[in-house]
């Protein structure tokens, strides 16, 4: 009996920490990730909406290709409208080193130079390359 009691002390002092640390080695590491800024643009409603509709279509087509001039230059990474009726037209999310190099970008957009569209640009923070993995 005294053998046993003696065991089970042995267990519980001795074995009791070692399965604590193979329990720690087993806890999967937590995800790292880091942070990059991106800047955020929300394409609003501007001023100067009164052309033709020929026009207007030029204008909008010149935006979509601008739209992929910049994608495939890696510039923006997310573009898209939004789904209502609002002064909120669109959406860009950009990777550009600071505001001024988005203003610059923003300008080339056919439909900002016609006053269709204003822009407010703001500085965004998320995990680098959008995932969080």
């Amino acid at each position: 009996m005294k053998t046993s009691w003696m065991l089970s002390l042995f267990v519980v002092i001795i074995l009791g920490p070692l399965n604590l640390v193979v329990a720690q080695e087993r806890e999967p590491e937590q995800k790292k990730y880091e942070m990059k800024q991106y800047w955020m643009v929300f394409l609003k409603t501007g001023p100067h909406r009164d052309q033709d509709s020929v026009t207007a279509v030029k204008i909008q087509e010149g935006h979509i290709a601008n739209i992929n001039r910049l994608a495939k230059l890696g510039k923006i990474i997310v573009a898209g409208p939004f789904g209502d009726d609002t002064d909120l037209r669109g959406i860009f999310i950009m990777d550009c080193k600071d505001e001024s190099e988005v203003k610059e970008l923003c300008s080339t957009d056919p439909a900002v130079k016609a006053g269709r569209l204003i822009t407010e640009i703001h500085p965004w923070w998320t995990a680098k390359g959008g995932s969080f993995k």
